[in-house]
């Protein structure tokens, strides 16, 4: 529901974003949010966003082509590739397991993962966001960022972090 001029609407159609990767995290958010939220309309459609790494940069400190050579390039990118895949497939069937009827599409980003996803929720104007929360400590999460840490704050929509427990 949404309030304009002080009156509460109902939006027909809705759209859930699900940012997934290969971690238990994000696909036990994905189980919670089929599982929890209450989806009251079959308009809804739940988009399930995964992040591809981007690709090494080539350097002229690597001039001669042994580290990012062709064949190395090719590798990463049939990597990342068969993982999307995968990554994609188990969170498919985590939604066919649900009784949740809504539409599913399913989007391939490539880059900085705290970017791609921003700015993929602002361009779908997604009324929730849904992401996994991996737990890392204090020292983890200032070394290597937090991506649902940076999500909650730039993107206008709700953001719904799913701490997995423990056990």
């Amino acid at each position: 529901m949404r309030m304009e001029e002080g009156m509460m609407t109902t939006k027909e159609d809705r759209k859930v974003v699900v940012a997934v990767d290969e971690s238990e995290e994000s696909m036990y958010a994905l189980a919670w949010c089929l599982g929890n939220l209450a989806f009251q309309t079959s308009n809804t459609t739940l988009l399930l966003l995964y992040v591809k790494p981007p690709l090494p940069v080539y350097s002229s400190l690597d001039a001669a082509g042994y580290f990012f050579g062709k064949d190395v390039i090719s590798a990463i990118v049939d990597y990342n590739k068969e993982l999307a895949d995968s990554v994609m497939d188990r969170a498919e069937a985590i939604y066919r397991n649900s009784s949740t009827p809504m539409k599913i599409e399913k989007k391939i980003g490539s880059g900085d993962a705290k970017d791609v996803i921003c700015e993929t929720v602002e361009r779908l104007g997604a009324d929730i966001l849904v992401m996994g929360c991996h737990g890392y400590g204090f020292f983890k999460r200032a070394l290597l960022g937090s991506v649902s840490d940076h999500c909650s704050k730039h993107v206008k929509c709700p953001v719904l972090v799913v701490k997995r427990p423990k056990n």
